[in-house]
Formats: C-alpha cells, sequence, structure tokens
C-alpha cells in the first residue's frame, strides 16, 4: 500500500472515530477540524513507523558516519534505513555501493555500484514533507536497473548529500569520469 493510501485510510478510521465518539463538534469550524484530524493522521503515521523501528531493531533512517581516506580500507556503512512503515524493504549505502534487499524471509537484493551512478535526485509530497520523509531517485549505468527509488526515506536531503558525497570519493578514488554530451 502506498503512503497516500495509507494515509487516507487511517484519516477515513478516524473520521469515524470521531463520528462514534457522540462529542459534538458543532462549533469548531469544518477548516479547523480537517487540520486537526490530518495532525493526528501524521501523529499516529509517525507512531506506527518509530514502533515498527523498535519492533524489527531496523530504524527508518541511520547515519553511520564519514568513510575514511585510504585505498586498501574495507568497506563502510554510510546509512542505512528502510522506507516509512515498511518491514521487507531495507537500503544500504556503503563506500563501494548502494544496495537495496527486498524480503523477510527470501530475499532479493540489488546492487548498484557508486562509480556507475549517474545522477541522484530528491522528490518530496507535500505529506512527504510534513513527515519528514521523501523518495531518492537514483539513475546509473547499471544494466540490470539503470534506475533505482529509495521509496518513502526519512530525511531524504541528508540521505541525497550522503551518496552525493560517497559517488565522488567512489569515483576520485577508481579515478573514474563521465563525460557529457551536448
Amino acid at each position: 500500500m502506498s503512503l497516500p493510501e495509507m494515509r487516507a485510510k487511517v484519516k477515513a478510521s478516524i473520521w469515524q472515530a470521531v463520528a462514534q465518539s457522540g462529542v459534538t463538534l458543532s462549533g469548531i469550524p469544518q477548516a479547523d477540524m480537517d487540520r486537526l484530524v490530518g495532525a493526528i493522521t501524521d501523529g499516529v503515521l509517525k507512531e506506527m513507523d518509530d514502533f515498527l523501528s523498535q519492533a524489527t531493531g531496523q530504524p527508518a533512517g541511520v547515519s553511520k558516519g564519514p568513510v575514511d581516506e585510504g585505498d586498501n580500507e574495507a568497506e563502510t556503512i554510510l546509512w542505512e534505513g528502510r522506507p516509512f512503515l515498511s518491514l521487507s524493504v531495507r537500503y544500504q549505502i556503503t563506500s563501494e555501493r548502494v544496495r537495496i534487499t527486498e524480503g523477510m524471509v527470501g530475499k532479493d537484493r540489488e546492487d548498484i555500484e557508486l562509480v556507475r551512478v549517474q545522477d541522484i535526485d530528491v522528490s518530496q509530497g507535500i505529506s512527504e514533507r510534513m513527515l519528514g520523509i521523501g523518495d531518492l531517485h537514483i539513475r546509473s549505468h547499471d544494466p540490470s536497473h539503470p534506475t533505482a527509488v529509495l521509496n518513502n526515506i526519512s530525511n531524504p536531503t541528508e540521505v541525497h548529500e550522503i551518496l552525493r558525497r560517497a559517488v565522488l570519493k567512489a569515483r576520485k578514488k577508481y579515478n573514474v569520469s563521465f563525460r557529457e554530451q551536448m
């Protein structure tokens, strides 16, 4: 289920609970009620995501710190996280690659080498901005998956910057450059 669908379903449940409560709300303007129910919806979704983080031990997004310089260094985890309200998808950015793992029992894993990354973009809808989440779009020279999306990640602009710096370091480390054609 997508985030807008989940938000709409939770919001409808809250409106139903308000209607069934028997509390008289006729003195409150409809616009104020809409804002209140929207705020409660966002709060409930945030709490659900926090609960999933605690239950799985996998936070929605964790920065692991910068990469040390050196040619013989081991692969370092720079960031790992998961989509908002997801249990079966995990993302990881290392000093060598972007890894997307899907599945709870059976696992599918897609790796994108950082030296192959061409472009990184961030997109956020209005409801995503209120929740502090967004999508990271990655375009690469990877023949199997030229585009990848890290959906509904926490702090997408911070993750974008972590990935951008890692790509630049990987290109410098392996002496890789791309030429743009006009």
